[in-house]
């Protein structure tokens, strides 16, 4: 747009988040790492050791959030811990992969979640649920929906404030599972057809 004066006026361009800086990206791949390690190890074993099942909960149901024949309905204790445990997965996909369009992030989360209910299945040390599958998913697509939300607000410092969002997240669980394993009380080994755990799966 040319003005009286002769003056063109610069184009406006929108807002694009920027991505990490090198070192950046280090640290932030190296605290997702951690977190898919701790997920992977409260999702499958609930911070137990890693261990091999006999094929008791080599079980899968079908039908999600609702009872059936076999099974009783989803805890909303498990639904929301599910929820939670995954909206960090949501963020650090966000910020790794800033140009992904929401529905990659919702593609990723899934297989990563249809992964651990199968590799339940096949170590036989989870019953495999639908509703598990669906949580997760909205767990995932929640925390992205936060760092848009926060993207929008905070604009080129978002890089830098949910970098510390993360590492603060992944560290107060790292000290939760630390508690959790100091603790033996207050959990429960996952072996056995007679045992019942109202605890993840």
């Amino acid at each position: 747009m040319t003005g009286g004066t002769g003056l063109r006026m610069p184009r406006q361009e929108p807002f694009r988040p920027a991505s990490p800086d090198a070192s950046g990206r280090g640290r932030l791949v190296a605290l997702f790492v951690v977190y898919l390690v701790l997920l992977a190890w409260i999702v499958l074993w609930k911070l137990e050791p890693p261990y091999v099942g006999e094929g008791e909960l080599r079980h899968i149901k079908l039908v999600p959030f609702a009872p059936t024949a076999e099974d009783g309905a989803s805890e909303p204790f498990e639904v929301i811990a599910n929820l939670a445990l995954f909206i960090p997965y949501g963020l650090y996909l966000g910020l790794l992969a800033p140009s992904w369009r929401w529905w990659n992030h919702a593609v990723v989360v899934a297989w990563s979640s249809l992964a651990l209910e199968v590799t339940q299945h096949v170590l036989a040390v989870g019953s495999t649920d639908i509703t598990d599958l669906i949580v997760n998913s909205a767990g995932g697509l929640t925390g992205f929906r936060f760092l848009v939300l926060a993207r929008r607000r905070l604009r080129d410092g978002t890089g830098t404030v949910m970098m510390r969002v993360c590492s603060v997240g992944t560290v107060i669980l790292l000290l939760a599972a630390a508690n959790f394993i100091a603790f033996p009380v207050h959990y429960a080994p996952l072996r056995g057809a007679d045992i019942f755990v109202g605890s993840l799966r």
